[in-house]
């Protein structure tokens, strides 16, 4: 994410500096709510505690990385964006504290909803996305900025997943619907942000630093990348079990294994930060190839399998990418990947590739790697980052 222009001319801001910009506090608290959450899950997994939640404690570790972790990035990125989007002075001070606190609101009320009851606990949780739209829309009218409302579309059936999930927890106990909606919204979400960013990135600096082939034009296919994903993820919340569900998965598939092709990750390898976004969105057409083919071949392949290359390949890995390159270039930082960088972005990758294995072969004891990998990733983004989101920006001269 390049340094936003609004950053010339935002608001005279002296307060603490976790809160001058939106992806300081949102991108904190999410490596340390991953972290966190899924240490406790694994603790939770195999009965050495219990969680005092009004859910099945699978339904609240899935949850909790779409609606704790996945939500808090969606808002740094978003608070971000936006004003370099619109030319918008950014949300900060106050109002951006008050959004973090409603966010980590939902977070406890969710853990606590055996004392508060499951109904407080979802109008809490649901409030946090619901008022990031509201935010995010108020913003992106006020710049007649119309061609990012598409992502807005895509956040209110984020947020209208979030509801269903909730109706299905009272009503039913376990949630059906509502995580597959969730889960969707959030993959077609990495589709057209990632067919933005990646190619924009990676075109700057192969024309920088390695002249020659470049990734192709955003062009009609990609529009029909992005709709064939969205057509199959729908199928797949409608009718999970459908042949035709299965095929809809795999041509999917098939089209953004090819939509990534034509983004030139391979002349990458020198730039890390490029790079990793390349092997991040892989795990998309990966995860609609594994889902795809366990519809079709069920005593085969796990769905699971498919669902963890979206999860903690595509989605784990790319929130990391865009995490780590916004820290560095908005606090005023090169961007260049350390070795600190390299390993969180290996552990991860290792977390991701394990536990896709171990959905297909069974293996408890690749879980448990797999697990320990991605706790240390996001505790090692957390120590690494951590620092640069609670200090002011870097000036031109040093750090302040």
């Amino acid at each position: 994410m390049s340094i936003p222009a609004a950053l010339a001319r935002r608001r005279d801001y002296v307060g603490p500096p976790l809160f001058s910009y939106g992806f300081r506090p949102f991108f904190l608290g999410a490596g340390v709510w991953s972290a966190a959450a899924l240490a406790v899950w694994v603790f939770a997994y195999v009965g050495e505690i219990a969680l005092p939640i009004e859910m099945p404690p699978l339904d609240w570790h899935m949850h909790e990385m779409i609606y704790g972790y996945v939500a808090a990035v969606i808002a740094g990125f978003l608070l971000t964006a936006i004003p370099n989007w619109t030319g918008r002075l950014p949300v900060n001070g106050w109002p951006l504290a008050a959004l973090a606190a409603l966010w980590l609101a939902g977070r406890a009320a969710i853990f606590c909803a055996a004392s508060i009851g499951a109904p407080a606990a979802a109008a809490i949780d649901v409030s946090f996305l619901a008022v990031l739209a509201f935010t995010a829309l108020r913003e992106i009218v006020g710049g007649k900025n119309w061609h990012n409302l598409r992502v807005l579309a895509v956040l209110a059936v984020l947020v209208a997943a979030n509801v269903v999930w909730h109706w299905e927890l009272i009503r039913h106990g376990a949630g059906d619907y509502g995580p597959r909606m969730a889960l969707g919204a959030v993959i077609v979400l990495i589709t057209l942000i990632g067919g933005r960013i990646i190619p924009s990135f990676t075109r700057n600096w192969l024309a920088r630093a390695n002249p020659g082939r470049l990734p192709r034009p955003v062009s009609r296919f990609d529009m029909l990348a992005v709709a064939a994903g969205a057509v199959a993820l729908a199928a797949w919340v409608i009718f999970p079990d459908h042949s035709a569900t299965g095929a809809a998965l795999l041509i999917a598939g098939v089209i953004h294994v090819v939509r990534l092709a034509r983004w030139a990750g391979d002349r990458t390898l020198a730039d890390r930060l490029v790079l990793v976004l390349h092997v991040a969105y892989a795990f998309i057409p990966a995860g609609f190839l594994l889902v795809g083919a366990a519809v079709l071949w069920p005593d085969h392949v796990a769905t699971t399998a498919g669902i963890h290359a979206w999860t903690a390949g595509g989605i784990g890995l790319m929130t990391l990418a865009v995490m780590t390159r916004a820290t560095l270039g908005h606090t005023g930082r090169p961007l260049a990947a350390s070795a600190a960088t390299q390993a969180i972005y290996a552990l991860t990758l290792l977390a991701a590739l394990l536990r896709i294995i171990a959905a297909l072969s069974g293996s408890m004891l690749l879980l448990d790697i797999a697990a320990l990998a991605w706790v240390a990733g996001f505790l090692g983004f957390a120590l690494v980052y951590g620092p640069m989101l609670l200090r002011a920006r870097r000036s031109a001269g040093g750090a302040r």
